[in-house]
């Protein structure tokens, strides 16, 4: 697959209690002087991160060799930044170039899948594959990073609901639903209704980040579990075309969804006060229950000054620290609210699984 052997951009850097013990990671040095820094390490020991979104596993099928336990300065994440960043969970990217579709999509997709698993079994130190809200938590109790393997994208499934199931047995979490014909600028098919049952009876999420509109707004209505954007900021604050507007936002919020807001400066700016900008307007308008982060390292995007790698999560807190978030808010934001909506999916799917057997439809029939 020559597609597969693209070069992947260099990013660079521009201007409640879950049941989780004290922090196993130890914290990064600093000032005295730096009270709300002391605060906000103290706080992330409790209530860790858990970031919505790394492109690691492309970056690394370009590297020779590498460490992740050891330190890897060739990426944006290791496990000492992780654990300097106060860093409990990490969701994995599997997407990839766009034009990959049908069989090359599926089969390069499976490649990724399988380089996690490899990834993860080389690295039993520091990270742990998980599927569940729970083995998040065994992952934590442990020392570990959770992986958890997502969001693929839709053009993976090649139309099919048997690779939907194949994906979700190898591990599949979320699932982005953009870039196919059932879920298009015009919304949802037929089809694409029954890609959102099925994937509610399996409890793999649906991330809407880059989805249309009419997209958004009916997977956000049709979903039994609450709905992902994993890469979305304020469009308000910045006119991105994968930030939301307002009544998105609201929309969202009023469904239990989950707006992660990147920390990229071409969707929310160059520095930490633009991304902290971002994480207020989303609070304001679909409340601290919808708000989560979403790192976007490794994916060759550009980050604002102070963020530039995994490590660097106490300085955002810091601020919003500064800027009044409470302490209850800041946990829901940086963990409490990804455990909801992952144990929201696990129990919808387990009840599901007891009252819908697996769908067969196939899009010609629905859509033809």
């Amino acid at each position: 697959m020559a597609d597969l052997q693209d070069d992947t951009p260099t990013t660079t850097e521009v201007g409640g209690d879950y049941g989780l013990p004290d922090d196993p990671f130890p914290d990064e040095p600093y000032g005295p002087a730096d009270e709300t820094l002391r605060r906000a390490h103290s706080l992330l020991a409790g209530h860790p991160v858990a970031d919505g979104y790394s492109g690691l596993p492309w970056a690394l099928r370009h590297l020779p060799w590498y460490d992740l336990e050891l330190g890897e300065m060739s990426v944006d994440t290791d496990v000492p930044r992780l654990r300097e960043g106060h860093v409990g969970a990490l969701f994995w990217s599997l997407h990839l170039p766009e034009g990959l579709a049908g069989d090359r999509a599926v089969g390069a997709t499976l490649e990724q899948l399988d380089l996690v698993h490899s990834v993860t079994d080389s690295h039993p130190e520091g990270l742990r594959l998980v599927r569940t809200a729970g083995q998040i938590i065994d992952a934590r109790n442990c020392g570990r990073v959770a992986v958890v393997l997502g969001p693929a994208g839709a053009p993976a499934l090649d139309d099919s609901l048997g690779i939907l199931r194949v994906l979700h047995a190898l591990g599949l979490r979320l699932l982005t639903l953009a870039g196919t014909a059932w879920a298009s600028e015009a919304g949802l098919t037929r089809f694409g209704e029954e890609v959102i049952r099925e994937m509610n009876r399996l409890g793999v999420l649906a991330d809407l980040s880059g989805a249309s509109e009419a997209t958004v707004s009916r997977a956000a209505a049709l979903s039994k579990t609450p709905v992902l954007c994993t890469r979305s900021a304020a469009r308000a604050l910045r006119p991105h075309p994968a930030n939301l507007p307002d009544d998105l936002l609201a929309e969202l919020g009023a469904a239990g969804g989950l707006c992660m807001v990147p920390l990229t400066a071409e969707q929310t700016g160059p520095t930490v006060r633009d991304v902290a900008d971002h994480l207020d307007h989303v609070r304001a308008v679909a409340g601290p229950e919808c708000v989560g982060l979403s790192g976007t390292y490794d994916s060759g995007a550009a980050h604002p000054r102070d963020l530039a790698d995994a490590s660097r999560y106490p300085h955002l807190i810091a601020e919003l620290l500064r800027r009044g978030w409470s302490e209850s808010e800041l946990s829901l934001l940086t963990w409490g609210n990804v455990q909801r909506v992952l144990r929201s999916a696990d129990f919808t799917a387990r009840a599901a699984q007891h009252r819908r057997e697996p769908s067969n439809a196939r899009i010609a029939e629905l859509d033809g």
